[in-house]
């Protein structure tokens, strides 16, 4: 007959928390605890928010039909019940849950009240706290940890700003707690560096804003380093283009071209390389065009665009574009 005792979970720093039924305290002299220790294995013991985590084991075959509860702790809270089976005919059992924060779970026989108790290591005095879940731990068996990574929702849509103007990058930290703190970063050069940081809501929603700086395409992410609650979390977050606004006329290339080759989407400019790519910005429309020509030679245009450009941007005439260069 199992002993029920109290489950209180202990932190003590530099201990070792192992879950011994008192009956297994009195074994006589030269029996095994291996004889008795149930077999508990917890997989993976890191997982992403809201995914799966298995718990199975075996127990004695005595035990068959006993029903067993999955308990679960945060730190610093009490005990509750995760999910409920029963022992199979051959001993085994198994639960399959879904964690959203990082904690401890053990597999306890329903019923009574019980312990774990706590051999301590450095000669500390463990803490205690009540619990809230009726089971008695299976005998060998201890909590097991598993650390539960955030998830981080950002926006993918690609973003276009003039340099000088505020990026603005919003998104949401699951699980939605207040205050805890989100990065968001910028590749430039090979290195990625930081741009901004900002709080979440109590729902969990943040909103990173910087100045834009340098022209062109930047990659974006945006990173949370983990706290108590959940472990790490990183996003990419939607490519960022920098523009300025420059003078632009088009014209019908049709016939050859400085560089000696036409581009479908081909623009002519006095100083860039041949074969050089410049996206543009106009009218709600953004195409990546090459440069396979000579000119504007005229003050105050800085592009001459292909009838093709002209045509995907619902350019006509001379006009200001966004251009990435």
């Amino acid at each position: 007959m199992r002993t029920k005792l109290n489950l209180r979970p202990a932190y003590l720093a530099g201990a070792l928390t192992i879950a011994i039924p008192t009956s297994a305290l009195a074994l006589t002299q030269g029996q095994s605890l291996a004889q008795s220790a149930a077999q508990l294995t917890v997989s993976p013991q890191r997982v992403r928010y809201g995914d799966e985590v298995t718990v199975s084991g075996t127990t004695s075959s005595t035990e068959s039909g006993q029903q067993l509860v999955l308990a679960y702790q945060q730190p610093g809270t009490q005990w509750r019940p995760l999910a409920y089976t029963n022992v199979q005919g051959d001993g085994s059992f198994r639960f399959v849950t879904r964690l959203w924060r990082s904690g401890q779970l053990n597999v306890l026989s329903e019923g009574g009240s019980s312990t774990v108790t706590t051999v301590a290591t450095t000669g500390a005095v463990p803490s205690t706290a009540a619990s809230g879940v009726n089971g008695t731990p299976l005998a060998g068996t201890s909590p097991q940890s598993v650390a539960v990574d955030a998830k981080l929702v950002v926006p993918k849509a690609p973003i276009s700003v003039l340099s000088g103007q505020s990026v603005d990058v919003r998104g949401r930290l699951v699980p939605g707690l207040a205050g805890r703190t989100v990065q968001l970063d910028g590749r430039t050069g090979g290195n990625w560096r930081r741009l901004a940081t900002a709080r979440t809501t109590a729902s969990g929603r943040f909103d990173l804003r910087y100045v834009a700086g340098a022209l062109g395409a930047q990659r974006l992410r945006v990173r949370f380093i983990g706290d108590g609650t959940n472990g790490p979390a990183l996003a990419r977050s939607a490519p960022l283009t920098v523009y300025r606004p420059s003078g632009a006329s088009w014209y019908d290339d049709s016939g050859g071209t400085a560089c000696g080759f036409h581009a479908t989407m081909g623009v002519a400019n006095r100083t860039l390389p041949c074969g050089t790519h410049v996206t543009f910005v106009y009218g709600g429309h953004q195409v990546t065009a090459v440069v396979d020509d000579r000119g504007p030679f005229v003050d105050g245009r800085d592009w001459d665009l292909n009838q093709n450009t002209a045509a995907a941007l619902g350019f006509g005439g001379v006009d200001t574009v966004w251009s990435s260069i």
